[in-house]
């Protein structure tokens, strides 16, 4: 059988999910495995290992084989990842559908993935959420009080190895995710284990994560990036993992200190939220939280600085795609602020010449590519059809420059590229410079229609309560660092960008704003 790692070199190996749980079980039997923070409630290894197995067995049971899809519609709780591992320990494959996106889509593309089964929890409308599906659908609840009729009452008491010999082998496809989008249909993205492994050891590598590390992870598991930094790590090496079912200012401070978190995954909402927060608190409310990651969208060197200052820890900005995992990763012992990192160790990375698709040399703008083993299986489309994409190079959309020491600086998106006059301006040198000014909250740049250049450059800044900023305060501040055609010709003071769940700016938003006002009346 061919190399599914394609010769890469794996610090652990890869071992299937009923292993690493009997290992973890019998090692440290009493280790915290998940700890739900909304819930209440919390599973060692040793009951993870035999809860998992039960689970398993009963999923055998309800006619799932080796091979086949089911679908798991629920909210982040802990039963959610308990089935998950279950579904993975018959070699099965999980579908973890965002349960965030339009209701005909979650229709739409569980009838796509053709499931053997569909497991929902029962706090969700199973009514509306599997309405015209043909299909069997079972309810879950909680695994401490099972309840009559869903899943975990109907659990066997006990459970062999005899009756579960099922291994979930590297070349068995593992997942079926969606891209993001929360009003147009996403696409569905297939991976395989090989894939999961190794995007999780690149999050090991990056964040330097041990056995030792306490995570809190706070975002979808329906998206690939909770599942790369949080449950592949857990797995792998065997933390201790803090699941909330979204973030919560309020609750973060606490989150940290009752339960001696370590690192914390982020986004750049999350980040300018704490931020914002920093008249409030301080390092000391965060006493045992060593690192943060960043993710989704680049942050600028000022905000990093201010962060880590504010909050006396390591801020590691990661860059990563769903059909790809990790692209590039700052490492906890090896960063450049403004960046997002060398390659990741197991990435097939290549920037290349949007005109011609030769190789970029070093500090020359060119789009992002990826590819070998780490990369995605396909698409999968109605009838569970896959689309393939492992074995060709991904355009990732992103816009970077490498410089001498392998360090990437994402520039902007290709589809974001304003192009004025013929000369191209990435938005993101424009929002580094926006964002650096006192009393900017965020900001986003962007290209929007010119009679005369084709496109002219204006900016969306949100200002902070008392600061007094106006737009021409901003152009003012912005002039002795950027060149003419950079320069806002316009600024648009608003109180709120629009993010999408991820914490990206939404531009093609700002792009319709824009356009509604130019129409409106004067």
């Amino acid at each position: 059988m061919a190399d599914v790692f394609e010769g890469k070199q794996l610090a652990i190996p890869y071992r299937p999910v009923a292993e690493l749980l009997a290992d973890y079980a019998a090692r440290a039997p009493a280790k915290l495995a998940i700890v739900d923070l909304d819930q209440g409630t919390r599973i060692d290894y040793a009951t993870l290992a035999d809860l998992v197995g039960r689970a398993a067995l009963r999923l055998k049971q309800l006619g799932v084989v080796h091979g086949d899809r089911v679908v798991l519609l629920s909210d982040e709780v802990l039963e959610k990842l308990v089935l998950w591992l279950a579904i993975w320990r018959l070699g099965a494959i999980a579908a973890p559908l965002n349960i965030e996106i339009h209701t005909q889509h979650i229709i739409d593309l569980t009838r796509d993935v053709l499931p053997r089964l569909v497991l929902i929890h029962r706090a969700l409308d199973r009514a509306t959420l599997t309405a015209g599906l043909d299909m069997p659908v079972v309810e879950f609840a909680s695994w401490t009080e099972p309840q009559p009729g869903e899943f975990f009452a109907t659990l066997p008491g006990s459970v062999t190895e005899a009756e579960i010999p099922e291994r979930n082998a590297a070349e068995d496809a593992s997942c079926i995710f969606c891209t993001s989008g929360t009003s147009g249909r996403p696409k569905l993205v297939v991976y395989d284990h090989a894939a999961y492994w190794l995007s999780g050891l690149d999050s090991i590598d990056m964040v330097e994560l041990t056995a030792a590390d306490r995570t809190l992870e706070y975002r979808s598991f329906g998206w690939n990036s909770a599942q790369i930094l949080s449950l592949l790590p857990m797995l792998q090496v065997g933390l201790t993992m803090h699941i909330a079912r979204r973030f919560s200012q309020s609750r973060f401070f606490a989150w940290i200190r009752d339960n001696g978190i370590t690192f914390a995954a982020g986004v750049p909402a999350v980040i300018n939220i704490l931020l914002n927060a920093a008249g409030e608190h301080t390092a000391q409310d965060v006493p045992t939280l060593t690192r943060m990651t960043c993710s989704s969208a680049p942050l600028s060197p000022e905000q990093w600085d201010r962060f880590e200052q504010t909050y006396g820890l390591k801020l590691v900005q990661l860059y990563g795609m769903s059909e790809a995992g990790w692209i590039c990763g700052n490492k906890l012992s090896r960063l450049r602020k403004g960046t997002v990192g060398p390659p990741a160790i197991h990435q097939d990375f290549q920037i290349i010449d949007i005109t011609n698709g030769e190789p970029c040399p070093a500090n020359v703008e060119g789009e992002v590519t990826t590819g070998g083993p780490q990369t995605a299986l396909g698409y999968m489309h109605e009838g569970a059809r896959i689309e393939p994409l492992r074995g060709q190079r991904l355009k990732c959309g992103d816009l970077a420059t490498m410089d001498d020491d392998g360090f990437v600086r994402v520039t902007g998106r290709t589809k974001d590229l304003i192009i004025r006059g013929g000369v191209n301006i990435a938005p993101s040198e424009i929002d580094a410079v926006l964002l650096a000014i006192p009393g900017v909250a965020n900001a986003s740049a962007l290209g929007v229609a010119d009679p005369i250049y084709g496109e002219e450059v204006v900016a969306y800044v949100v200002a902070k309560p008392g600061s007094g900023l106006d737009a021409a305060a901003i152009i003012e501040h912005c002039r002795p660092h950027l060149s003419a055609a950079k320069l806002p010709k316009q600024v648009v003071m608003v109180a709120e960008l629009p993010i999408s769940d991820r914490g990206k700016v939404l531009r093609d938003r700002l792009r319709a704003d824009w356009q509604e006002r130019m129409q409106s009346p004067a």
